[in-house]
């Protein structure tokens, strides 16, 4: 099949983000149906607060599998909607997941461990602590106290897409639409670094694997280590305040930021080869490089950090007086 890619630029639209502006999003509309999910066992549950996020299918002009993996959540009470492939327009979209008080509509997709199309059965929070449901989720009984077993029906369904031929034929409900209205945010950094190694891996791609991935799930997101291995640096949002003056100077603000955190990210990367340079000289042990390389995995991820609030920080400076932040959620 003829593979037809439309790239169009998503304005912010349809969320609010409670600690972060939302961004403009890519959208890209793909004539090719996503592969079916592949069946996978799901990694031990790494410790407290961690939440169960399933894998996906992502795009960049061939199709990858992002694993599931395991991610604190970013706000006490907050649980995570997946992302799903949805049919429209005449291709497929897909629609960014996100964190929220509730879960939101996912494109009625079986993606296990907790999440069978819609609302969320592998945990919940209560009086500030999640609890796992042990019927869908691994979780080491010796180290959680804070566990519950519900049985659940599980339907199997692989399919990874909602309408079209051979799609999920599902619908928002009302409380759907209403979660996807409120306040929540987008991937945190972990998941962003996490679904950027899957992309740079060439045995995530269908074309390499098809549609077995060798990596599955993980049992914690793929972090960089390097600045090297973080995604493109991120651009705010577009300044729309209805004054073109403002909205120059606006521009202009976010080019100088986003020079200004790619020369950070330049300099330390540079700093940490030095370093390993010296030790390569010094025919360090192996212990010792790996203390480095924990060193070196802590500066990248409190840098890329404080990148995230730089930006969220200028989006909140820049939003129009009295609209609000007006997040992106992808077409629905």
């Amino acid at each position: 099949m003829r593979i037809r890619i439309m790239c169009l630029l998503l304005l912010a639209g349809g969320m609010l983000f409670l600690s972060a502006p939302a961004i403009a999003q890519i959208g890209v509309s793909v004539a090719l149906a996503p592969p079916t999910l592949p069946a996978y066992e799901q990694p031990m549950c790494p410790g407290d607060g961690y939440i169960w996020t399933p894998g996906y299918w992502a795009w960049d002009g061939d199709y990858y599998w992002v694993p599931g993996t395991w991610v604190m959540a970013p706000e006490i009470g907050y649980l995570w909607t997946p992302g799903y492939w949805g049919w429209g327009g005449g291709g497929y979209f897909f629609n960014e997941g996100y964190w929220g008080a509730s879960i939101g509509f996912y494109g009625g997709i079986d993606y296990g461990f907790g999440y069978f199309g819609n609302g969320y059965e592998g945990g919940r929070w209560q009086n500030g602590h999640f609890f796992y449901n042990t019927a869908v989720n691994r979780v080491e009984g010796n180290s959680f106290r804070n566990v519950y077993n519900e049985r659940v029906n599980d339907s199997a369904n692989r399919v990874s897409f909602n309408g079209g031929s051979g799609g999920i034929s599902a619908r928002a409900t009302a409380s759907e639409q209403t979660a996807a209205r409120g306040a929540h945010t987008g991937p945190v950094s972990a998941q962003t670094q996490h679904a950027f190694a899957a992309k740079n891996d060439p045995q995530q791609r269908l074309s390499a694997n098809h549609g077995a991935p060798p990596v599955s799930a993980t049992a914690r997101a793929n972090t960089a280590v390097h600045p090297k291995e973080l995604p493109p640096v991120q651009r705010p949002a577009s300044s729309q305040t209805g004054n073109a003056r403002l909205d120059q100077q606006n521009q202009k603000q976010q080019d100088k930021l986003v020079a200004q955190q790619g020369q950070d990210r330049q300099k330390l990367q540079q700093r940490q080869e030095q370093e390993h340079q010296q030790l390569s000289r010094q025919k360090a042990a192996p212990e010792r490089m790996q203390q480095v390389e924990q060193q070196h995995q802590q500066q990248t991820q409190q840098m890329q950090q404080g990148h995230q609030q730089q930006t969220q920080q200028m989006q909140q400076r820049q939003a129009p007086a009295g609209g609000g932040a007006r997040g992106g959620g992808g077409r629905r």
